[in-house]
């Protein structure tokens, strides 16, 4: 069972599908990223043809992958737009291959009508960036029945948000944005147990920033929702390990740890066996300790 010492864990989050029921699982859910683009920062251009995607989507899932963000545009720091037309045609291959795989999908997608094309075609979450904020998007998601959403927080936009991103207090003012996001989708017809929400490390913050996010991750479940930890091989680790992209997989397996152990119930990797088999560690130790 997930932290139960977090008094406001929540128990279940439906995705679309799939119910993941937190009381009975004892650790979290390891989303896999699926980068079908040509330029995200760690794997662009990996996975670029819809085979070498599926490809991998079928090694992550033998590797016990939870689920699977499928992504096709880059939203790294000064990322470039892509056209709708383009990204529908990266992810929607993609996703018409793996709706039968046997673990739910994710779209990780800003424009509403990507989302609307993308759960017609068989995913089970929207993960967004904006939180919903773009035209149109909160209606594409009103039309599905039961797919998760993930609202996460972003200090402006792709291009614009490691300019000095500054807050008075960023636990706060994310977990207020979050609030203020969630309850909108609530007051829309959406189902609480529905809603993740993700801090949205590196996303207009600092390394300071960064780092006091993850000390103090534990305040984000105050709010009573599944929480997303997506810290893989992102700057904030390559500025402390003075490491590249592709060298950060230990401290990126680490951090998911920290972040597992501070009441995270998702975590978004680019690593999924070594994730997998840490949390298999941690899951051991923490049901010794509550034996």
């Amino acid at each position: 069972m997930l932290k139960q010492g977090m008094k406001d864990m929540p128990t279940t989050w439906r995705c679309g599908r799939f119910l993941f029921d937190f009381s009975k699982r004892s650790r979290p859910v390891v989303m896999g990223i699926l980068n079908a683009t040509p330029d995200s920062f760690s794997d662009g251009g990996q996975y670029r043809t819809a085979k070498d995607a599926v490809h991998h989507a079928e090694l992550m899932i033998a590797n016990g992958v939870d689920l699977i963000d499928i992504g096709g545009e880059s939203t790294r720091p000064g990322a470039e737009p892509v056209s709708l037309q383009e990204e529908l045609d990266r992810v929607l291959p993609v996703i018409e291959a793996l709706k039968d795989c046997g673990v739910p999908l994710s779209i990780d997608t800003y424009k509403a009508e990507t989302m609307r094309q993308a759960l017609k075609a068989g995913v089970d979450c929207v993960n967004d960036i904006w939180a919903l904020r773009q035209t149109g998007a909160v209606d594409a998601v009103l039309e599905s029945q039961s797919c998760g959403i993930v609202l996460m927080h972003m200090q402006r936009d792709p291009l614009t948000m490691q300019f000095n991103p500054e807050y008075i207090n960023v636990i706060a003012e994310v977990k207020q944005f979050l609030k203020d996001r969630a309850d909108l989708l609530i007051s829309s017809g959406i189902t609480k147990d529905r809603i993740a929400i993700d801090p949205g490390f590196g996303f207009g913050k600092s390394l300071e920033h960064n780092l006091n996010m993850l000390a103090n991750f534990a305040e984000f479940s105050s709010l009573g929702f599944p929480v997303l930890a997506g810290i893989s091989r992102k700057s904030m680790i390559g500025k402390i390990t003075g490491k590249d992209t592709n060298d950060r997989v230990a401290p990126s397996v680490a951090a998911a740890i920290m972040a597992a152990d501070r009441g995270a119930t998702i975590v978004r990797v680019h690593d999924v066996a070594e994730t997998v088999d840490a949390l298999k560690l941690w899951e051991a130790v923490n049901e010794d300790k509550s034996a």
